[in-house]
């Protein structure tokens, strides 16, 4: 029984001794599972915020957000505000405005020319030094973007020790200075191209991570679509090999590889409009090949593919012979033509010096009547070219409306015609072959968003309505044309012209003013809108009052300006070149419009 006793005694410790073992792993795994959920809320905290960094907008600032302009005066640059107030005296080597809707100014000094080194400072609009805790504070500029503001206009880069990183205009560190080097990505505003460790990526405004970094070359695409601008515009990435050569790969607007890092050279052919597909030629070994997308269209050892945008088909060459394929792949004239071209709606194709002449569908013409039919925007009218090159048009039936006689034709539109003659010269036809305009003007365009016709001969410029109908001509005339008016002028003439092709007076078109500018006896002065004069008619010229409530006047070939109320800021002082258009005023200083750097205003007279 002691036997017994000590055996059952036996058992009962085991299993003792079991259950307690069982409750340190059962313990052990809670704290592993807690330990993972841990770990993964980490990752996911992580994760959501990158993911609400990749979120950021780009700020649309119009005329009348802006609230500061750059000067220049006897070579110094400072800022002003809209009422032509000094808010920074000039006083520096150049100053940098981010945001004109915001008091943030970054102010270069010390500049060494020959070095090229230089200081910065920010001041806000009371003057005040600001971010002084952050050094070397400057603008990140944006290139190949136009726009009348040059830089990212929500965040600045800064350095420390040698490294670089981004703040925003409230002093909030938004990335550390970990960087070798910061710039804009091109086409993107709002993205930025960084090196780090010696590798590329990108990243945004925000400090969100677009592309790794693990590239030794990042730039755009270029792709630019009418509706989304280039929002769809992918990437083009480079790596160097073990040989130092470089390969690269394709990374498209939503950050999906499409091409592994394998190709000698990649582009994407922009004038394909699908903002849906997208073709990319490569290179690889010597041999040019397409790609739609992430899938191989055309493999084979070509040594040129060329983008036909009108017809939309793609002329290939391979060991100097030339065939066409659709956007597809399909063939639609094999590779044995000495040279093709498609200027129409047909495909010329010369072989052994012979021509042959194929529709779009590769189908041969015998005898064709016309070498190239063009088509146009309206659904009536197609432009032919016959053997002597002499333009024509026929209806979408075939029959002709006009015969081929001009040298050129272009589509206007309606039922008008631009057309070309012998001189060089142009006129207007209507679809009936009837002159419109007599083939003796340099120059007929319509013009931007509206419906009328400019068109210029000799020193004399006319405008036309929709219905070919005269709506004003005037010697030495120039255009201003705005977003919901025309302004013809001259140095003794202005007249306004709404887009639908009427004549306006200055009291429709500037409803909001109290002064408007009125000519009598051929001397300007400045009437109210009852028409009494306000400011006696005694200058040679004078501007609208503008929307910042600034006039031109001009006397005796000097311009100056006036305020709202007509009260005399400056008296005409600026001999400012008329080949500059009319002088633009905000308080005593006015606009200049330079090729080299972003416009400012000055106070220097020419």
């Amino acid at each position: 029984m002691k036997n017994g006793n000590i055996q059952i005694g036996g058992i009962f410790v085991m299993k003792f001794q079991e259950k307690r073992d069982n409750r340190k792993i059962r313990r052990i795994l809670v704290i592993c599972v807690i330990l993972i959920l841990i770990v993964a809320l980490i990752f996911g905290i992580i994760y959501v915020l990158n993911k609400n960094k990749q979120n950021y907008t780009i700020e649309q600032i119009t005329n009348a957000d802006i609230n500061y302009f750059k000067l220049i005066s006897d070579g110094k640059a400072g800022v002003i505000d809209k009422a032509g107030n000094i808010v920074i005296n000039p006083e520096y080597n150049t100053i940098k405005i981010p945001n004109p809707k915001e008091g943030i100014f970054v102010c270069i000094y010390d500049y060494n020319a020959a070095t090229g080194e230089y200081k910065t400072k920010v001041l806000n609009s009371q003057g005040q030094e600001i971010l002084s805790n952050y050094e070397n504070v400057n603008t990140i500029e944006i290139k190949e973007i136009v726009s009348s503001i040059p830089y990212e206009k929500t965040v600045l880069q800064y350095q420390k020790d040698g490294k670089y990183g981004i703040v925003d205009f409230e002093g909030k560190e938004i990335t550390k200075p970990i960087y070798e080097e910061i710039r804009n990505m091109p086409y993107r505003e709002g993205e930025l191209v960084v090196k780090q460790n010696g590798k590329y990526g990108v990243i945004n405004i925000n400090g969100g991570k677009l592309l790794d970094f693990e590239y030794d070359y990042i730039t755009g695409d270029n792709y630019y679509s009418r509706e989304k601008e280039y929002a769809l515009d992918g990437y083009i990435v480079g790596i160097n090999n073990a040989d130092g050569k470089m390969q690269y790969g394709y990374i498209n607007s939503n950050r999906d590889q499409l091409l592994d890092v394998a190709y000698d050279k990649i582009y994407r052919m922009n004038n394909v409009e699908d903002d849906d597909n997208i073709y990319l030629i490569v290179e690889k070994d010597g041999k040019t090949q397409l790609y739609k997308n992430n899938n191989l269209l055309l493999n084979t050892d070509y040594q040129d593919i060329t983008y036909n945008e009108d017809s939309k088909l793609l002329i290939l060459q391979k060991d100097d012979k030339y065939g066409v394929t659709d956007l597809n792949g399909k063939q639609i004239l094999n590779i044995e033509y000495d040279q093709v071209q498609i200027p129409g709606n047909y495909i010329i194709a010369n072989k052994g010096g012979t021509t042959e002449i194929f529709d779009l569908s590769g189908v041969k013409q015998e005898n064709p009547q016309y070498t190239n039919i063009i088509t146009t925007e309206s659904d009536k009218y197609n432009i032919t070219v016959d053997v002597n090159d002499k333009y024509g048009v026929i209806s979408k039936d075939g029959n002709t409306i006009i015969p081929n006689q001009y040298n050129y034709i272009q589509y206007l539109y309606d039922n008008y015609f631009i057309v070309g003659g012998d001189s060089g010269k142009s006129g207007i036809v209507n679809d009936k072959g009837e002159e419109i305009l007599p083939i003796n003007y340099e120059v007929i365009q319509k013009l931007d968003n509206s419906d009328i016709v400019q068109a210029i001969t000799g020193n004399v410029l006319e405008l036309y309505n929709k219905n070919m109908s005269k709506i004003l001509d005037m010697e030495n005339g120039k255009l201003d044309v705005n977003d919901n008016y025309i302004k013809v002028y001259s140095s003794t003439r202005t007249e306004f012209v709404g887009t639908d092709g009427s004549l306006k007076t200055d009291f429709e078109i500037f409803p909001n003013n109290t002064l408007f500018a009125s000519e009598q006896d051929g001397k300007w002065g400045f009437v109210d809108k009852n028409n009494n004069i306000k400011v006696d008619y005694q200058y040679d010229k004078v501007t609208e009052v503008n929307e910042l409530g600034f006039a031109g006047i001009k006397k005796d070939g000097k311009w100056g300006v006036i305020d709202k109320n007509g009260n005399i800021i400056l008296e005409p002082t600026y001999e400012i070149s008329d080949q500059n258009g009319e002088p633009y005023f905000i308080g005593k200083y006015y606009k200049i419009i330079s090729g080299y750097e972003e416009e400012y205003y000055t106070d220097n007279n020419e």
